[in-house]
C-alpha cells in the first residue's frame, strides 16, 4: 500500500507527467462502482492519478482525494450498504443516464442501441453485466476518446450531471463529486445551482412507502396497450427529451491542461 493510501491526502506537485488520455475518468468510474476490497486497496493509486490531473481545480481534487482516503479507512460492509441505499433504491439518483431522459420507454432502448454502436465503432467491448448507459461504463468509454469527443459527450449530458450532482449533494453523498468533476472539466459547475431549489422540494423516492408505490404503478403500466406512458413518467425526462430535439448542441471543450502526456499503466486501467 502506498503512503498516500494510509495518510490524509494533501495536494502536492506531481513528480511525473500525466498519462496519455484522460485516465482520471477511469478513476471517477471506479469511485462510482460498488465498493470492494480491491477498490479500498487501490485508493493510493487513485489519489496519485487524481493529484496529477491538472484539468481539475485544487479544491475539487482535494475533495476527491479525501474521499479516496475515507474509502480506504471505511468499514467495507458499511460502505456497501450505503451504496445500495443510494443507488439501488429509487430512481432519482440512478446511474443509468437514459433513465433520467426516457424512463423505461422504447426511446431508451433505441438510445442504448445507438450508444452501443458508438462503443463498437471505437472498439470498446461492453461487459454483459452492465447496461451501456451506466455512468461508470460510459466513463470507461470516454477515457478512450480524444478531448473533443469527451467534451461533446459531456456537453450532451450536462443537464443530467447537474441534476444528479444536486440530488447526491442533498443526500450528503461523496458520490456527488463525480458528476461535479465531470461538469468542472467543461467549466459547467454552475449548472448545479439551478437544480438545488427543485431538488430540495422533491419527495424522497427511496423510502419503503415510495418503493411500494413504484411497484404498484409498474404493475398497472404492464397491462397498458402502449408503453408511451413510460416516457411520460418523469417531468424531468420529458423536458430533457424535448430540449434534446429542439436545441442544437454547441461544441464544448475540456478545460486546458498544462501538462503533456506520456503512456503508463496502473490500477485505473482495469
Amino acid at each position: 500500500m502506498t503512503e498516500a493510501a494510509t495518510q490524509s491526502p494533501t495536494l502536492v506537485e506531481p513528480s511525473f507527467e500525466p498519462l496519455q488520455g484522460m485516465r482520471s475518468l477511469r478513476v471517477l468510474a471506479r469511485l462510482l462502482d460498488y465498493p470492494t476490497q480491491e477498490l479500498q486497496d487501490a485508493s493510493g493509486e487513485l489519489i496519485e492519478i487524481l493529484n496529477a490531473e491538472t484539468r481539475l481545480g485544487a479544491g475539487l481534487k482535494l475533495s476527491l482525494m479525501a474521499w479516496c482516503h475515507r474509502l480506504h479507512e471505511g468499514e467495507l460492509l458499511e460502505l456497501q450498504a450505503e451504496y445500495v441505499a443510494m443507488f439501488d433504491k429509487g430512481r432519482a439518483t440512478s446511474l443509468l443516464l437514459f433513465e433520467h431522459v426516457h424512463g423505461e420507454s422504447r426511446d431508451r432502448g433505441q438510445a442504448m442501441v445507438d450508444l452501443m454502436a458508438e462503443y463498437s465503432a471505437a472498439g470498446f467491448e461492453l461487459d454483459a453485466r452492465e447496461l451501456p448507459d451506466h455512468l461508470p461504463v460510459f466513463l470507461e468509454y470516454l477515457s478512450m476518446c480524444d478531448e473533443a469527443e469527451i467534451g461533446r459527450w459531456l456537453g450532451e449530458i450536462r443537464h443530467i450531471l447537474a441534476l444528479l450532482t444536486a440530488r447526491l449533494e442533498e443526500r450528503g453523498a461523496d458520490h456527488a463529486l463525480v458528476p461535479l468533476s465531470l461538469l468542472a472539466l467543461i467549466g459547467a459547475e454552475g449548472d448545479v445551482e439551478e437544480h438545488r431549489p427543485q431538488v430540495k422540494k422533491e419527495v424522497p423516492d427511496n423510502t419503503p412507502e415510495a418503493l411500494d408505490a413504484v411497484w404498484e404503478e409498474e404493475a398497472v403500466r404492464f397491462s397498458a396497450t402502449s408503453d408511451e406512458d413510460c416516457a411520460l413518467q418523469s417531468a424531468e425526462g420529458r423536458r430533457l427529451a424535448e430540449r434534446k430535439k429542439a436545441v442544437h448542441s454547441d461544441p464544448v471543450k475540456i478545460m486546458p491542461s498544462a501538462w503533456s502526456a506520456s503512456p503508463s499503466s496502473t490500477v485505473a486501467d482495469r
